[in-house]
């Protein structure tokens, strides 16, 4: 991992090789395969991409300026050439998510492709109002899925930025098993009563960055799953929504260990939590969280500031007699500054069978709404340095 307070430069093999080679791009326009307007696209968009992938030279899809009509679209590599999907203009989903001409979790999919930009300055509109209705998922265990906004899988060497996912009906982007993979100036848009709308998740990879983004959303800003290595999420504007996970770890006995995550000098205004490590107790995972750091953080009125919850266990689904079997070490917390909506402002809930270890402690400056806030430490003996306001533990 880059060392903090270097400045961190992208990969040549990632953005810089493509930018380089965007002036002899092979343009494939959308509407020269018969997109139009106020019909859906689908099948034009499928026909650019399939002559984009096999073209051995550089090579640009654009979707234009305009708002178009996409009822589902799902593109697989593998391409011979870098790759641009340049939209300008608005997709715009059906807004019942039963239209999906394919019954799937998936609105747009991206496939074991290398060397892609998605760029454009345009907009992924899910138009999910309808579909958040539905969304029944936290009491029914057989709820419908819901369409995710943009999903990306076996993505190497490639960069998304200069565009907005709005009102995806379920998680905004999905970005799973892909290497060297950058959000840059990415924005996500969706009210705080949007459920289940994750801005970014991300999980099975490695080499992943979020920067410089705007998420606004009703679930987490940027969620983490297992088998992760190496992620950098810095200049992050997040509100509403409920913060930036890790987690939740452990109800699969085959979850892969997380190492090497760094949040930092991002924002949460009026979210739910701000930073949080979510294991079940009960559960059978045995994995570890280590090389943490949460650096140069500032909250704006956002609840629970620092959250470690072992004790992860929501609508009673798991036994709170056993603790979690999730070891987290080497974290390293420095820089936090704001206000609090919650009293608790940091809160270590760790776990009595794996305690929390080499927690590195630096300045905190956390207030509750002007009155004095407390910190929670089960199962932990941080390592203090600098001045803790509250006291720590």
């Amino acid at each position: 991992m880059n060392m903090i307070g270097k400045p961190y430069r992208l990969r040549a093999d990632a953005s810089d090789q493509i930018l380089l080679k965007a002036n002899s791009e092979r343009v494939f326009d959308v509407r020269k395969y018969g997109a139009k307007r106020g019909i859906d696209i689908s099948q034009a968009l499928m026909k650019a991409w399939k002559d984009a992938i096999a073209s051995t030279t550089p090579s640009k899809i654009l979707i234009p300026k305009g708002h178009w009509t996409l009822s589902q679209a799902h593109m697989e590599g593998p391409n011979k050439a870098p790759i641009n999907l340049a939209v300008r203009g608005t997709l715009q989903a059906y807004r019942n998510p039963a239209q999906l001409p394919v019954k799937s979790q998936e609105w747009v999919t991206i496939n074991y492709v290398n060397h892609l930009t998605i760029s454009g300055g345009g907009v992924l509109d899910g138009q999910g109002q309808q579909a958040w209705k539905m969304n029944n998922c936290n009491t029914n265990k057989n709820c419908v899925k819901l369409p995710i906004n943009l999903s990306l899988n076996f993505i190497n060497d490639s960069i998304i930025q200069d565009i907005t996912t709005k009102d995806s009906k379920n998680f905004h982007v999905n970005c799973i098993s892909s290497r060297n993979v950058t959000f840059q100036r990415f924005t996500v848009s969706a009210p705080g009563n949007s459920l289940n709308t994750d801005g970014i998740h991300i999980a099975r990879g490695n080499h992943i960055r979020v920067l410089d983004s705007i998420i606004k959303t009703g679930d987490d800003c940027v969620s983490m799953g297992d088998d992760l290595n190496d992620v950098l999420i810095r200049n992050v504007q997040c509100g509403p929504g409920h913060g930036i996970s890790i987690g939740s770890l452990g109800k699969n006995a085959q979850e892969k260990n997380i190492k090497g995550i760094t949040v930092q000098g991002c924002t949460f205004t009026g979210t739910q939590n701000g930073v949080r490590i979510k294991t079940w107790p009960s559960a059978p995972a045995t994995l570890t969280v280590s090389d943490l750091h949460f650096l140069d953080l500032t909250m704006v009125n956002a609840g629970n500031p620092i959250v470690f919850d072992q004790k992860y266990c929501p609508w009673n689904q798991c036994d709170l007699r056993r603790p979690s079997l999730i070891k987290i070490s080497n974290v390293e917390i420095k820089n936090i500054r704001g206000t609090s909506t919650t009293p608790d402002v940091l809160s270590f809930m760790c776990s009595k069978a794996k305690p929390c270890d080499n927690i590195r402690i630096g300045l905190i400056d956390l207030k509750y709404n002007g009155n004095k806030a407390i910190t929670i430490c089960e199962n932990i003996r941080p390592i203090f340095s600098a001045r803790q306001t509250p006291r720590v533990c």
